[in-house]
C-alpha cells in the first residue's frame, strides 16, 4: 500500500470545522478510554518530574489541562497549528498557549524537559521532521510521550478495521456534522507506525531507550523515549 499523503490544508479546516465538538466525540468514540489513557501518560510524566512541558497538537487541551491538574507544578505549555482548536483550550483554562507549526515551532533550542503529544503526530506531514523537531526543543535528557491510535493484531483487527472504515465516520459525522473530517481516520491509522516500527523511528530521529505500551488490546499505543 503506498504511503498515504497528509494534505495540511484539510487537516486544518477539518479540525477548524469541528473545534467546538470535538472533546464530546472523542469521548463518545473512544467509550471514555481516552480519559484513561491520559492518566496512563500522567503517570509516566510524573516519574521524570519535569520543570516544564510543551504539549504539541494540544488541540482542544486535553491532555494539557490533565497534566496542569494531576501536576500543578509543571509549567505547561500548549502549542497547536489551529487557533479554533486553541480557543477551545483556552476557554477550558488552558491559558499559556501558541499557535505554530509542529514542524516549525518558533521556540528556542533545549527549552523543555518534557514534550508530549496526544492524537497528533499521525496528522502530520512528516513524522521524522517533526519529532526531530521535538528533540530541538527539548534539553539533553529530556522526555517525549507520544500518545496515538494504533491497529491491534489478532482476531480484532478485522472488525476493528471495520469499525473505522465503515462506522466510526458515520458516528463522527453525526456529532460533529462533518463526517469527511473523519473519513481519512482509518486510513492514517493503519498507515501509522506502530509498535518496534515507531521505536526504530524514534531511535533515528536522535532518541534513546524508546518504549512501546499497548493501550486496549492496542487500539492506541503510548510510546516515551529520552532525548539525546
Amino acid at each position: 500500500m503506498p504511503a498515504m499523503q497528509i494534505d495540511r490544508q484539510f487537516v486544518h479546516a477539518a479540525f477548524t470545522s469541528i473545534a467546538s465538538r470535538y472533546v464530546t466525540a472523542n469521548h463518545v468514540l473512544s467509550l471514555g478510554a481516552d480519559v484513561l489513557w491520559r492518566e496512563r501518560a500522567i503517570k509516566i510524566i510524573a516519574e521524570w518530574k519535569p520543570r516544564n512541558l510543551l504539549d504539541i497538537a494540544t488541540g482542544t487541551g486535553d491532555l494539557a489541562l490533565a497534566i496542569k491538574k494531576a501536576l500543578p507544578e509543571v509549567e505547561v505549555k500548549g502549542t497547536d497549528f489551529c487557533r479554533a482548536m486553541l480557543d477551545v483550550a483556552v476557554k477550558r483554562g488552558l491559558t499559556d498557549v501558541l499557535e505554530a507549526d509542529a514542524l516549525h515551532l518558533p521556540l528556542p533550542d533545549a527549552g523543555y524537559d518534557a514534550a508530549t503529544v496526544a492524537f497528533g503526530l499521525r496528522n502530520m506531514e512528516n513524522y521524522e521532521q517533526a519529532l526531530r523537531e521535538f528533540r530541538r526543543i527539548l534539553r539533553p535528557g529530556g522526555h517525549l510521550l507520544v500518545l496515538d491510535f494504533s491497529m491491534p493484531e489478532g482476531l480484532l483487527a478485522a472488525p476493528y478495521r471495520f469499525y473505522l472504515h465503515h462506522i466510526l465516520p458515520r458516528i463522527a459525522g453525526m456529532l460533529t456534522g462533518n463526517a469527511a473530517a473523519y473519513d481519512y481516520l482509518g486510513e492514517s491509522i493503519e498507515q501509522f507506525p506502530r509498535g518496534e516500527a515507531f521505536k526504530a523511528l524514534l531511535t533515528r530521529c536522535g532518541y534513546t531507550a524508546p518504549t512501546a505500551l499497548p493501550l486496549l488490546c492496542g487500539i492506541a499505543s503510548l510510546y516515551w523515549a529520552e532525548a539525546n
